[in-house]
């Protein structure tokens, strides 16, 4: 879902790149005030595995292209803010390293997946664990994870049209279209890995301690 540079124009760029790095100073600032220096090498491994999975991608028409996010994984595990700051680190990494999306650009990508696939996801999946009570949390991740890479890439397809580099029906349709399908595939890893995880208490958030039967 990276944006190559070019594709967009100047007042594109420039808002997108404020609103990203106002987006990174704000969850800088959160993940300050709330982060424990024992969890940064948990944030640190789950970095690395979206890291390496973002690096399988799959070429879309207009010189775009789709891939695994991980956005919503690192929201549930670790908070929107930490995630947000995973995000950006990848793709800075990605854009300075690898030339994987381009360094005019970087603001959009970061506002696209770091902040609307992230929130997005992120956010159904608390509605949701909070309608169902709990209830079919693997249903629940997997959705979020579906919605944070369709909804991402409804947002590169808007960006592409504001900087009328594509029509609107045709960036969505590319984008949009193509991120459906590749969200099943978002929807069924984050589900396992959170699932695994979450087991193994590797999480920001402590989960509830296991009631102990008093012993006669």
């Amino acid at each position: 879902m990276h944006i190559p540079d070019g594709f967009l124009d100047l007042k594109t760029c420039v808002t997108t790149g404020v609103a990203g790095a106002l987006a990174v100073a704000f969850g800088l600032r959160k993940t300050r005030d709330t982060l424990m220096r024992q969890e940064v090498p948990k944030i640190a491994l789950i970095g690395a595995f979206i890291f390496a999975a973002q690096m399988l991608n799959f070429p879309i028409s207009g010189a775009t292209s789709g891939h695994f996010l991980g956005g919503t994984l690192a929201a549930i595990l670790f908070g929107p803010a930490v995630a947000v700051i995973v995000m950006a680190s990848v793709l800075i990494i990605q854009a300075l390293v690898f030339q994987d999306g381009g360094l005019t650009v970087l603001g959009a990508n970061i506002l696209c997946t770091g902040v609307i696939g992230i929130y997005s996801g992120y956010g159904f999946y608390r509605l949701g664990l909070g309608l169902l009570r709990g209830r079919a949390s693997h249903v629940v991740t997997f959705l979020a994870a579906w919605i944070s890479i369709v909804s991402a890439s409804a947002g590169v397809a808007l960006l592409l049209a504001w900087s009328d580099t594509f029509p609107l029906d045709i960036a969505l349709k590319a984008m949009v279209g193509w991120h459906s399908l590749i969200g099943i595939g978002e929807g069924f890893i984050t589900a396992m890995v959170v699932a695994y995880l979450t087991e193994r208490r590797i999480a920001i958030e402590p989960l509830p301690a296991k009631r102990e039967v008093p012993q006669a």
